[in-house]
């Protein structure tokens, strides 16, 4: 197994941080490490698994010597740089500039890694659709899944460090008797639920909504798939919990369920609701596995449905993981 070169864009947001240490969890074989950032990160220093390394600023050359690159930047970075890279390094991209691209695989490897076969620009999903498409996928796989409704509580890492900090100093100065205020977020977050993320649509959905449609349809290659959902933002700090409400094709049982849940990569099973073991953030922070409990029969479609719930770490399975997973297909 050859020692890669390997390069993150953005090394110094909240992703960037995550991959470092997935890099070194996941025991990937990383020969060299390169942070890169703006020129007003440039030069300054930064411990990781690896060492301690000094953050570079980025350029389109420097990138292009690594063997892979991680790309934790805004969707224009990803789109100006990004296919540039992609010309002699792996490129592996966290943001949407290339999910819904026809020639760009958007990859889950417990899912689909074919589709990565031969590529080298691969995007790496939203991370509502990723906690939601690894819980899902056992259950298409064994039943059919016929429609989709799902509601997802999402924590303050999807918007970034920004958003995390927001969290922690609006919810301090509520605590101490002070009104909220909020800058990242459409209303103050501390003590909230924000049933708003991303910008609205002519069909009133969300893009953050869609994107879970969007994203979910291509992966499994279902384009015509019912999907619908309702993102809400919650005073969390990190790990997405969904509560999903599926139809199928087949009969499904909640012994069946949990069977398919049990056996399949990338999910634990959580669910034992008589001892209170049920997915919660609490429990499924920084853990590679999304959650999955109160599996129960749908009181809506019967025999042919489930209501379950998962909670996710939006920075690990929902960001940096997969992205680290993919890179690893390569190796």
């Amino acid at each position: 197994m050859a020692n890669h070169a390997v390069g993150i864009v953005g090394a110094t947001g909240a992703v960037g941080a995550e991959l470092m240490s997935v890099l070194a969890d996941l025991k990937y074989p990383v020969g060299s490490l390169h942070l890169f950032a703006s020129e007003r990160s440039a030069g300054k220093t930064t411990t990781t698994p690896f060492g301690e390394k000094t953050i570079e600023v980025f350029s389109v050359e420097a990138a292009q010597k690594c063997d892979v690159v991680f790309l934790a930047v805004s969707g224009e970075f990803a789109k100006e740089y990004g296919p540039k890279i992609a010309e002699k390094a792996l490129v592996i991209d966290n943001s949407s500039a290339f999910r819904l691209d026809d020639a760009v695989p958007l990859v889950i490897p417990e899912i689909n890694p074919e589709t990565a076969k031969g590529k080298k620009l691969i995007a790496n999903p939203n991370c509502t659709t990723a906690i939601l498409a690894v819980a899902l996928w056992p259950l298409h796989k064994a039943f059919g899944v016929k429609k989709v409704i799902v509601s997802s509580y999402q924590a303050t890492s999807g918007a970034g460090i920004e958003g995390m900090n927001e969290l922690l100093t609006e919810s301090r100065k509520v605590l101490d008797g002070q009104p909220a205020d909020h800058k990242v977020f459409a209303h103050p977050i501390a003590f909230n639920l924000i049933p708003h993320i991303d910008t609205f649509q002519p069909n009133g959905y969300t893009r953050e909504e869609m994107k879970v449609t969007w994203e979910t349809r291509k992966i499994f290659g279902a384009p015509d798939m019912p999907i619908s959902c309702t993102a809400v933002r919650v005073p969390t700090l990190r790990v997405h919990s969904e509560a999903v409400t599926i139809e199928t094709e087949k009969p499904i049982t909640v012994a069946a369920a949990r069977a398919a849940i049990a056996a399949a990569p990338g999910v634990k099973l959580f669910d034992d609701p008589d001892n209170k073991v049920y997915p919660m953030p609490i429990n499924a922070t920084q853990q590679h596995d999304c959650n999955v409990g109160r599996i129960r029969q749908s009181l809506i479609f019967g025999d042919h449905g489930i209501d379950f719930f998962v909670a996710g770490d939006q920075l690990l399975k929902g960001a940096a993981l997969n992205a680290v997973q993919i890179a690893q297909l390569f190796v």
